[in-house]
């Protein structure tokens, strides 16, 4: 008999914080790659607070996942099978492949990735989507200038710590804020931030802020929203630049969360606050994919990964990200990469 699939699908839509109950995993047959199509068994798995939204069933930047569909996530995996010339059998690729140990995706969809230039788990972190966040967020959106104060919300996930450390390359006093005290020590002992505050064992925010940043804030690069941003609102300067990337801690509330008004702020000091998505920037990755390369080669560029081992484990995963728990980037780790690869659909019940 052949192998199966595993995969996770959305049992329910989760209610504030999500648990475990909400998620189920189901087997089923392993596809089967038709024209133009490849084959990829999962390696790792990438979780991110996006995640939270598409969950929720309304439709915004991302189609919102349905009841019983496979949870969406990026993927870096093997081509066990290709019948596209763009991709060959034992290639290692990256896509949004889902929650699953195999799936089928177009070949055009798939990006070839070099295990020899980097871990492969980079695909998902420095040289993937967050890498790119940090990128176009920070440069584009904030373009900060030497001298200049950047603070960053989220300051140790796998967005935020990529861009303390852009902000550091560019000659800027960079400021941190994070969960826990290990944090705080990542941030400035492995990272090379100028400063970093534990929000959790802070009365003052604003107070712990004018601290760290007796000049003013001059770029905040938003992860979180919430009291934190609030906080950070009354200290920027003038013609300040906030590039808005997340709101996590709004992503699981019931009922929107009124603080203060602070718009004004973005009137009295000629301020800019923006919005974006990575995703706005495609015709330009390679661009800053070849600039973070060179980073990391550099070691100009540190990171740190937190890796669950098994599929099975996706849901703790995600809920221990939701809630903070790691340090980097979080990852679940499915399979080993293979020494050799033989296509699974021509083993068969023999």
């Amino acid at each position: 008999m052949a192998e199966l699939n595993r995969q996770f699908i959305l049992a329910a839509r989760p209610v504030g914080m999500p648990k475990e109950s909400d998620f189920r995993l189901e087997e089923s047959s392993i596809p089967q790659p038709g024209a133009g199509e490849a084959l990829v068994r999962s390696l790792y798995l990438s979780v991110d607070p996006y995640m939270r939204g598409r969950m929720s069933g309304q439709n915004s930047y991302a189609k919102a996942v349905q009841p019983g569909e496979v949870l969406p996530g990026g993927v870096v995996g093997e081509v066990i099978d290709s019948n596209d010339p763009r991709i060959a059998r034992g290639d290692v690729v990256s896509g949004m492949l889902g929650w699953q140990e195999y799936a089928v995706a177009a070949a055009k969809s798939l990006r070839k990735i070099d295990p020899a230039a980097a871990p492969i788990t980079t695909a998902l972190y420095v040289l993937g989507m967050p890498g790119l966040t940090a990128y176009f967020g920070l440069l584009d959106i904030c373009r900060p200038q030497p001298g200049e104060t950047v603070v960053i919300s989220g300051a140790a996930g796998a967005v935020g710590s990529l861009v303390g450390q852009i902000a550091k390359i560019k000659r800027c006093r960079a400021v941190g804020i994070a969960g826990s005290n290990e944090k705080i020590r990542f941030l400035t002992r492995e990272l090379g931030l100028d400063a970093a505050f534990n929000y959790k064992e802070t009365d003052d925010y604003c107070a712990k802020l004018k601290e760290f940043c007796p000049n003013g804030i001059d770029v905040y690069f938003d992860n979180v929203g919430g009291t934190i941003t609030d906080a950070v609102m009354r200290l920027i300067n003038t013609r300040a630049r906030i590039a808005v990337c997340g709101q996590i801690s709004q992503y699981n509330s019931q009922d929107p969360d009124e603080g203060l008004r602070w718009f004004g702020q973005l009137v009295v000091r000629q301020a800019k606050a923006e919005g974006f998505l990575v995703h706005q920037f495609a015709d330009r990755y390679d661009e800053a994919l070849r600039q973070l390369s060179i980073w990391l080669r550099e070691k100009r560029i540190r990171y740190r990964e937190d890796v669950v081992e098994g599929l099975e484990n996706a849901p703790k995963a995600f809920i221990g990200m939701m809630e903070g728990r790691n340090i980097g980037k979080q990852l679940v780790k499915v399979a080993a990469q293979a020494e050799s690869i033989t296509p699974l659909l021509r083993l068969g019940a023999a």
